[in-house]
């Protein structure tokens, strides 16, 4: 039977977390005048430093929860539509101190999410939104809000504060509402409790030894998606280490900044997609690494997305000479529902890859073969579970799979949430998976929580292998779409990395074909490169590809958190394809 757990954390502890609605108290009682939080401007030159101590973080949170007490009621919907900055943070604490439901989203101008961000608004239909005083209009234009107020630094135009006190939330009260990517599907909104937020800061300080004394937390991660919230707000909230922050649009531009960052922070602790390590390789300089010693760097995790083997070897090289440590790279795996964090390595081991069998994969077994095998695929392990169980289920048979069988990874522990708002079929079968009664072996019927992943465990190791509702079939065999995207990117060297997606169209008998979209530097004026790449896609995965079209970046559907949305591309394809070929 696999599963891959460890015992539940303890709870707080003298250096464990606490509640993040008592966080900033406790810690402006214990350390008023040490900085909580640090945002660095680089839309101005020169670059601007803002900070707050935890004795002014605790100052504007309180005043501001006063504030919004007086025009919204507990258990109200409060949208934090914020950019990166001391407003979001205290923003999104004063919420919740105000026994408010947080609701962090991206502002109404996020480039190509507007739709998203007024259907978000209208399923979870807040009393009130905190903005920025240029966007007003916009969000009062949806209709969706109650009442849109402006943080501009001042309370001018806030209302006046209440002197009643303010009521401790209990732990199942659910804190904030975590829209999720929708990567594959309709964004929907996880219900994540105040219980949950504390179980998940503390699995995390246990996975990577995190101690406020001696770690400091680094993001550039949107403030709104559930890997920069937490890492990058409520663990610090929580634990009381500090954190710094920069804009999405500053690492993109240049990530030497993040790197900098990470330099001048003690005990540095960040998160980062994949494709953040690679845009590292590409565009940091010579000069830049000059003057970088990453000698101190506690860890940097590496999730959200498929960790790629040449990824982490390509950092290592890039990075090895100004210090980095290979152990300090750590693959892990996590989702929305179960707050952010699930699974991770030991501490200082370097990044674990294994080459499985490619075929036996598609087959549903995780079988390893030799490294230089020209039908090998290597996978990173995500290690272990923290602080709550995940299992490997047939999702058919809802029986626990044997070590080196793929199945759905299913979870169960304190951080996972227990809903999505509103609920409905789509919540409850996500929330409410329960094992085949004569399959359980001394393990809980339930509830699981359906994460969607694909994974297997070998050598005690957990493996993510894909995504359920991605995968494509093609005359009866099992193709991952991170696969062909992989061979597509190195079919062509004008392909940009982390620009393409792979998924399957109906054959018109019981199979798909292959489509390729992908983003190229520059244009195939001759078709050469299309049919490159097709060649390549055929040839190594033995799959006929309908077509492979070139598309400007706008044109490649992604999440509000930077990742390829296959079902939205597949849905945009074939919206444009006349009716008769489809």
């Amino acid at each position: 039977m696999t599963t891959v757990q460890t015992e539940p954390v303890a709870g707080p502890c003298e250096a464990g977390p606490v509640p993040m609605v008592a966080g900033p108290a406790m810690w402006a009682a214990e350390r008023g005048t040490s900085t909580a939080f640090t945002v660095t401007d680089h839309a101005v030159s020169p670059p601007h430093r803002s900070s707050l101590t935890w004795a002014e973080l605790e100052r504007d949170s309180d005043d501001l929860a006063r504030r919004l007490r007086t025009v919204a009621g507990p258990g109200e919907r409060c949208a934090i539509m914020l950019p990166t900055g001391l407003e979001f943070v205290v923003g999104m604490l004063a919420a919740v101190r105000a026994g408010l439901v947080a609701v962090p989203l991206f502002g109404p101008d996020h480039r190509g999410h507007a739709e998203r961000v007024r259907a978000v608004l209208e399923d979870c239909a807040p009393a009130l939104a905190l903005v920025t005083p240029d966007s007003v209009g916009a969000v009062e234009a949806t209709g969706a809000v109650g009442r849109v107020l402006a943080l501009d630094g001042t309370t001018d135009a806030l209302p006046a504060r209440s002197t009643a006190d303010l009521a401790t939330p209990v732990p199942d009260d659910v804190a904030y509402l975590q829209y999720t990517s929708g990567s594959t599907r309709t964004p929907a909104g996880v219900v994540v409790t105040h219980a949950n937020v504390a179980a998940n800061c503390a699995q995390l300080v246990e996975a990577y030894r995190l101690h406020r004394d001696t770690n400091r937390c680094v993001t550039w991660l949107p403030l709104f998606h559930d890997m920069g919230l937490v890492t990058g707000v409520l663990l610090s909230a929580c634990t009381g280490l500090g954190s710094d922050l920069i804009d999405p649009a500053a690492f993109v531009q240049r990530p030497a900044r993040w790197l900098d960052l990470l330099a001048g922070a003690p005990g540095a602790f960040a998160a980062a997609p994949n494709f953040a390590f690679d845009h590292c390789v590409r565009r940091v300089r010579d000069a830049d690494l000059e003057r970088l010693d990453l000698r101190g760097v506690a860890a940097l995790v590496n999730g959200s997305e498929p960790v790629r083997p040449a990824t982490i070897a390509r950092f290592a090289e890039r990075f090895g000479p100004v210090g980095f440590r290979p152990g300090a790279h750590r693959p892990s795996y996590g989702l929305a529902e179960a707050t952010v964090f699930v699974a991770t390595g030991p501490p200082d081991e370097e990044p674990h890859a294994v080459a499985f069998d490619a075929e036996r994969l598609r087959t549903g077994e995780a079988v390893a073969t030799a490294a230089g095998d020209d039908a090998a695929r290597a996978l990173v392990s995500c290690g272990s579970a923290v602080g709550q169980s995940v299992l490997v289920v047939d999702p058919a048979t809802r029986r626990p799979c044997p070590d080196g069988s793929v199945g759905e990874l299913w979870c169960r522990g304190p951080n996972v949430a227990g809903a999505y708002h509103r609920g409905g079929e789509r919540s409850r079968e996500t929330f409410e998976a329960t094992l085949a009664e004569d399959a359980r072996g001394g393990l809980p019927a339930g509830p699981w929580m359906r994460t969607g992943d694909l994974g297997a465990v070998h050598d005690g190791r957990l493996f993510v292998t894909g995504r359920l509702k991605d995968m494509i079939i093609v005359d009866g065999r099992n193709h991952y779409p991170q696969d062909l995207e992989a061979t597509a990117e190195s079919a062509d060297p004008e392909v940009r990395q982390g620009l393409v997606a792979a998924f399957g169209v109906d054959d018109g008998g019981d199979g798909e074909q292959v489509v390729v979209l992908a983003v190229r530097r520059h244009h195939d004026e001759d078709g050469s490169a299309a049919k490159a790449v097709r060649r390549a896609v055929s040839a190594q995965h033995g799959v006929p590809v309908r077509e492979v079209r070139f598309v400007p970046p706008h044109e490649l559907p992604r999440t509000s958190s930077g990742k390829i949305a296959r079902a939205a591309s597949r849905q945009a394809y074939l919206a444009a394809e006349p009716a008769g070929v489809r």
